[in-house]
């Protein structure tokens, strides 16, 4: 059956449902959908969080889990007006975000069931919070069962028909996408880098690009809102690579519409790239981000650069990190990478460290700001008012002010950690 004959079918089966239940039902169907409005934003993040945290490669990457939340936020209004609003699902067009999801998803190589069980789990979850506001209103059995009964109906309906929409999305993308020239590679690649007994001759044979040296991983991207051609960043791909001296053509493929992955080979050359050697000798265009991983080499070297690119990459896609150019080995980025990964845990620990420091205020910035110069410069007022143009005893007097916000005797080492933190995740990590 295709996919457009079972949407079809699917919307006839939910076309009457809300027109089913008798005006009582519906009152009551509209207080829980009220309450639901009213805890919409706690509920979209919660959603949001647990498919993240439960799905493989759901979380892997800062612009697909904004991409999940902006999805599920479509979805859990649209279910919401709904229900309030007595509409026939046969009526709804899927939203644009639950659409774009499911294509990027496609385009990632992330398999399908990963995003159909993305909304069965979100099914799951908003019926266990309809079954106990239900439970709370306090109703006689029979209505209670009405509206229980009129709720799943409505819930379940919705999930059937947007899974099977979003499902011919993300399948008809695929074939697109995979059927494109420059993306015939994606599929080696991701079997090399996520394979545990990967082919390496086949991945050489079909690439053209050897194993058996050293690798510098690059991702570059557009952000959404500055679409590009693919084509130019493939260009801006092959000039970059051209300008470090490789020994034979990058290997690079697209991953979705605005991001490439790229491995330039390096031969037996193992020198670290960073980013003010990339912005001096690569010329970015305005909407290009670059990420980059170290050299390193076989296989083992080909994932590893690609796992530093990509930990950068999740730096520089931090709301507030505008630098066209992040690299693995740049100040504070490996160690701010792998805290990151755990936002609640580094938040509570920056707090113990920081005290008030960690205010998301302007004067707490201006404070973290001079201390962090301070304890770079090993603890020089006279070096930190030269780079900071200030006059020394303003300085005096901020480092003063600064260490009396903070607990005391924490370690040194400790507060410049949380301080790069602070500087790098902005307000993920300040109170």
């Amino acid at each position: 059956m295709s996919g457009s004959n079972a949407g079809q079918q699917a919307r006839d089966r939910l076309a009457e449902v809300p027109m089913s239940a008798n005006a009582d039902v519906l009152e009551q169907v509209a207080i829980i959908a009220k309450q639901l409005r009213e805890n919409e934003p706690e509920l979209v993040a919660d959603l949001s969080a647990m498919m993240a945290r439960e799905i493989d490669q759901l979380d892997t990457d800062p612009k697909l889990v904004e991409m999940l939340g902006a999805s599920v936020h479509g979805n859990v209004s649209t279910i919401i007006h709904v229900l309030a609003n007595d509409i026939p699902v046969g009526h709804l067009q899927p939203t644009t975000a639950a659409v774009e999801y499911a294509m990027r998803l496609a385009q990632r190589d992330v398999p399908s069931n990963s995003l159909v069980r993305a909304y069965h789990l979100g099914q799951n979850s908003v019926m266990r919070l309809c079954y106990r506001m239900i439970e709370e209103l306090s109703l006689d059995a029979d209505m209670a069962m009405a509206v229980t009964r009129h709720v799943s109906d409505v819930i379940f309906g919705y999930i059937d028909w947007i899974t099977l929409y979003v499902f011919q999305a993300y399948e008809d993308e695929r074939r697109r996408w995979f059927g494109t020239e420059g993306n015939v590679l994606s599929s080696t690649i991701h079997q090399l880098l996520d394979s545990a007994d990967p082919d390496e001759r086949s991945f050489e044979r079909e690439t053209g690009y050897r194993l058996a040296q050293n690798h510098l991983a690059v991702i570059l991207w557009t952000p959404d809102d500055k679409a590009t051609d693919l084509r130019q960043l493939d260009r801006t791909a092959r000039d970059m690579a051209s300008r470090l001296l490789p020994e034979g053509p990058p290997v690079i493929t697209a991953v979705d519409r605005s991001t490439i992955w790229m491995w330039v080979p390096l031969g037996s050359r193992a020198r670290s790239v960073d980013a003010a050697e990339v912005m001096q000798r690569v010329r970015v265009p305005a909407a290009t981000r670059i990420a980059i991983g170290l050299p390193a080499g076989d296989i083992r070297g080909f994932r590893r650069s690609h796992e530093q690119a990509r930990a950068a990459y999740a730096i520089a896609t931090l709301p507030g990190v505008s630098t066209p150019v992040v690299g693995f080995g740049d100040r504070g980025v490996a160690v701010v990478s792998m805290l990151a990964q755990d936002l609640e845990t580094t938040r509570a620990w920056v707090r113990e460290v920081l005290g008030s420091l960690s205010d998301d205020s302007p004067n707490a910035a201006m404070l973290r700001e001079t201390l962090s110069v301070f304890l770079a410069t090993k603890e020089s007022h006279l070096h930190t008012a030269e780079q900071l143009n200030l006059h020394r005893n303003t300085v005096k007097y901020r480092i003063g002010k600064a260490l009396a916000e903070i607990p005391s005797g924490r370690d040194r080492l400790d507060l410049a950690v949380a301080l790069l933190v602070c500087e790098f995740l902005g307000p993920a990590v300040l109170a």
